[in-house]
């Protein structure tokens, strides 16, 4: 196996491993530890591995060099604590950085290649755990087995000799945006290629190993970050894009008893900035998508124990709320293109939907659209990155002729397009594409929604086993910010877990004893491409105050659903207890971005909706600016924070620009 750090960075990442398990009884070695991060990162693509072993070298030196190798445990443990004492800004976020890698190390610890392999992994037993595959279900449970025949084939995808000179439209990704636009165009009777820059997937080849899972299925191997390291960006990078590593969760931008009555309205929104929709339409594009993909509510059943957590606690918090706000929130369970029930397909419920469902029960883009797709004639080519899109003449309106594609060997070639190029590769890397391509303004504008995870100890009563259920079930629409249950297996649970050294390892041995939620917060427009990554940064008057506030408020909902002690994800580690002033906690500890752990899985902007070009990259027909027979059909043609989860809408918005046949005049 290829060994991605030298033996001076594993010498130092075991020095770390020492130094944060030096007070805690550890189940494997730390030298088990290691190789459990060499084998993790060997599967990881890119530059993320060269950019972890640079750290490392810093904080080395940090620490003082050879001192802190040579320290033992205690020493090595002692070194860190008073760096974490006296550190602020981007050194306190490369130390969590590692921390992470080094938990994942030790909590995604697997062993041989099937779950029957893993019946007494050491660090799965150290938390009470038990894998899928052995747990025991009662009466009207979903069993925990595989549905047979929905997936896309291998012989659905394009071998290497077999791929076209010339389609009628290339479709550049197979997500969310490009497979409800390649179906759509291909129902339209046009020959379509559908290029994917990521690997095919399909259930069966889909395991419970979160190290192998996320370091395939995600971009960067789940630790692609913004350009200072403040914001962790989840997307997926495989044959159906990130509908095959997200929680299926299908939020309109409004819709009565489901959004806030106050919530800003997103429709009104777009079309104050000059990007309007024709608001019935986009209706029935959201209903169009919702029957093809049987979207649902989530039973009870599937989120038995984190989910009504979230609800009780909302429940008896707004009673004791003065603010009507609180009181006029929705709170209920999640839709969700799982399934559907109706199909035998229910979701079986095994807490591992970011990283790819082994049962074939979830109803991404390889199970629904892309398909269609293939019934229409499409074809599918995987592990094939589209660098640029090529013109046949360089003034305006200017007009695709195809588009270059980096292959699997590290071949290049030009594929023809006859009739155009859809764009749909998600926000970042379709601005990238086109900002390769010439296509100005690209990359700018950029909106994310904003999580952060508060972890609860509820001690008291039987335990809760939330790992043994959906991942996200419930959520609180407040308006101004979402609340959202979610819980995670054991690896991505210690690395959003808070708390250092024996404390954090305290925390996981109560695995069995937590449940968790997490805020969501818009942040408008406030990112732009920079040297193809992404530069975010959140304002000191405006996401602060608001990620501050709704964390103070999803701490006092578990505590009001009984917790003990609760933990929001600050770097530092602290805990709240019942008692403790809340809002003076946030408002110390949070005074910048690095002060906390923040993701964002729903990137969306970039290549904006306006009516005029010199506001937008497409016009409201999701045609690129002066060009006749370029599309963009994903979340980048947002023109603003869209505040809710952004699955649905992409979908609704591909079908939007796409049902009319914004080809037919070239047939």
């Amino acid at each position: 196996m290829r060994k991605p750090f030298n033996p001076l960075q594993a010498l130092i990442l075991k020095a770390f491993t020492e130094g944060l398990f030096h007070d805690a009884e550890m189940a494997i070695s730390s030298d088990q530890v290691v190789a459990n991060i060499q084998r993790q990162f060997a599967m990881i693509e890119g530059r993320k591995p060269g950019e972890i072993g640079l750290i490392l070298y810093v904080l080395c030196l940090v620490l003082g060099g050879p001192f802190f190798l040579m320290a033992g445990p205690e020493g090595c443990a002692r070194r860190i604590e008073n760096r974490l004492q006296r550190t602020q800004n981007d050194m306190l976020q490369d130390l969590a950085r590692i921390r992470s890698i080094i938990y994942a190390g030790y909590y995604g610890h697997w062993e041989g290649v099937s779950e029957d392999d893993n019946r007494k992994n050491p660090v799965l037993q150290q938390i009470g755990y038990t894998l899928p595959a052995h747990r025991t279900r009662g009466p009207g449970d979903v069993k925990v087995t595989r549905v047979y025949g929905r997936d896309l084939e291998q012989s659905d995808i394009l071998a290497q000799d077999q791929i076209p000179q010339a389609a009628d439209v290339i479709v550049i990704g197979s997500g969310a945006g490009g497979a409800v636009a390649a179906a759509t165009l291909a129902g339209h009777g046009h020959d379509v290629l559908i290029v994917e820059a990521g690997p095919h997937y399909p259930s069966g080849r889909i395991t419970h190993e979160e190290r192998r899972m996320t370091s395939r299925l995600f971009i960067d191997g789940g630790i692609q970050t913004s350009r200072d390291n403040d914001i962790v960006v989840f997307q997926g990078r495989c044959v159906g894009g990130s509908t095959v590593i997200n929680n299926g969760i299908c939020l309109r931008v409004k819709q009565a008893g489901l959004t806030h009555p106050h919530a800003e309205d997103v429709f009104a929104s777009w079309a104050a900035l000059g990007a309007p929709v024709d608001e019935a339409r986009f209706i029935q594009s959201y209903e169009k998508v919702e029957e093809r993909l049987g979207i649902e509510p989530a039973i009870e059943q599937s989120g038995r124990n984190n989910g009504p957590h979230l609800l009780r606690g909302w429940a008896d918090h707004a009673a004791s709320s003065g603010d009507q706000k609180d009181h006029q929130s929705p709170a209920t369970w999640f839709s969700k293109n799982y399934g559907p029930r109706a199909d035998g397909a229910a979701c079986a419920y095994c807490g591992y939907c970011n990283t790819g469902c082994p049962y074939g029960r979830k109803h991404g883009m390889a199970q629904s659209y892309l398909l269609d797709a293939r019934k229409h004639g499409a074809k599918i080519l995987a592990d094939a990155e589209v660098s640029e899109i090529v013109w046949k003449n360089g003034n305006a309106p200017r007009s695709a002729k195809g588009v270059e594609v980096c292959l699997s060997d590290g071949s290049r070639r030009v594929i023809a397009a006859r009739k155009g190029v859809v764009v749909a590769a998600g926000a970042l890397a379709s601005s990238r594409i086109l900002d390769k391509s010439g296509i100005r303004n690209t990359g700018t504008g950029i909106s994310l929604n904003i999580a952060c995870p508060v972890v609860a100890w509820m001690p008291d009563g039987s335990p809760l086993h939330s790992w043994n259920e959906d991942q996200m079930t419930t959520y609180v629409d407040r308006g101004d910010f979402l609340l959202e249950s979610h819980f995670q297996p054991p690896m991505s649970m210690s690395t959003l877990m808070p708390g250092w050294f024996g404390e954090h390892a305290r925390r996981m041995k109560n695995y069995n004893h937590l449940a968790s939620a997490g805020v969501l917060i818009p942040a408008d427009r406030q990112g732009r491409l920079k040297g193809g990554r992404l530069r975010f940064k959140l304002r000191d008057d405006v996401e602060l105050p608001l990620l501050r506030r709704a964390l103070a408020s999803l701490s006092r909902v578990h505590f009001a659903a009984g917790a003990r002690e609760v933990y929001p994800a600050v770097a530092r580690g602290h805990a709240l207890r019942p008692g403790d002033d809340v809002d003076a906690y946030f408002e110390q500890a949070i005074r910048e971005a690095d002060d906390v752990t923040l993701s964002s899985s729903h990137p969306h902007g970039g290549n904006g909706r306006n009516a005029d070009p010199a506001k937008g990259v497409v016009d409201l027909d999701c045609r690129v600016h002066e060009t006749d027979n370029v599309l963009v059909t994903d979340a980048s043609v947002f023109p603003s924070c869209i505040r809710v989860n952004a699955q649905l809408t992409t979908m609704a918005m591909a079908h939007y620009a796409t049902a009319g046949d914004p080809f037919a005049a070239r047939l």
